[in-house]
């Protein structure tokens, strides 16, 4: 099969197709023909040369790629054979999605139903699971004013819609007028440029304190973001994206 290995650290054309070996399932594995990976802005990070922590450096060669969606091609021994066949979306464990196939924990297979299409699905992964994962961990209510930073991105752009449907008032923080106006289009009750000088401010004088911080960006941004806490207030970090690319 054909796949996008990865063999020397650096830029996107270090990403090499070849071919490699199937994948054969074991024992409570099923295989997936792949139809769309994901690629996330920690497996750029990776590519790079720049984890996010020194302990998630690959062994080289590597295939890339934590999240796929396709069809069941087999099972292993002890995998229900009424998987094969399924539209599924399914992590790997951390790589080898960039593949043609891939085999997984039947397990952790989730059954993508006919309406929804594969390409959805697969994006709604990685950052759908981020983002309902933080909005529990901060509690958000009804009532609540809750800022998003990086509020046009994957993560970002979810929680504004997620915490306007949990009844909270969202100040959306993202960099330039053109994610600033995706972040308006998503329902944001306030929309700031944090690429401006004195954002922070200016969301204080209008909305006063805050009650959570979704923080996808870190660095200065984050510290002023958690400078408009209210006092009991929750602060929530998904990534620290300020200065990488």
């Amino acid at each position: 099969m054909r796949a996008v290995v990865l063999r020397e650290l650096g830029p996107p054309d270090r990403l090499v197709a070849e071919q490699v070996p199937d994948p054969e399932p074991a024992p409570g594995q099923a295989v997936v023909d792949v139809e769309f990976a994901n690629i996330t802005f920690v497996e750029t990070q990776l590519r790079s040369g720049r984890p996010p922590v020194p302990a998630m450096a690959p062994r080289l060669p590597v295939i890339l790629g934590n999240g796929v969606g396709g069809v069941v091609s087999s099972v292993g021994p002890g995998a229900h054979p009424a998987l094969t066949g399924r539209r599924v979306i399914t992590t790997t464990g951390g790589s080898g999605g960039y593949a043609e196939r891939v085999a997984v924990d039947a397990t952790g297979l989730i059954p993508v139903p006919e309406p929804l299409g594969l390409a959805e699905a697969v994006a709604l992964l990685a950052d759908g699971r981020t983002a309902i994962g933080l909005l529990r961990a901060a509690a958000v209510r009804a009532g609540d004013t809750v800022l998003v930073e990086a509020a046009a991105g994957g993560v970002g752009s979810l929680l504004v819609q997620l915490a306007r449907h949990a009844g909270a008032r969202v100040v959306a923080a993202a960099g330039g007028p053109r994610k600033a106006a995706v972040a308006t289009e998503l329902g944001a009750s306030v929309v700031v440029d944090y690429s401006a000088p004195g954002w922070a401010e200016r969301v204080r004088r209008q909305d006063g304190r805050v009650d959570v911080v979704f923080d996808g960006v870190g660095g200065e941004i984050a510290a002023a973001a958690f400078g408009l806490l209210a006092r009991g207030g929750r602060f929530a970090a998904s990534r620290s994206s300020a200065g990488l690319s």
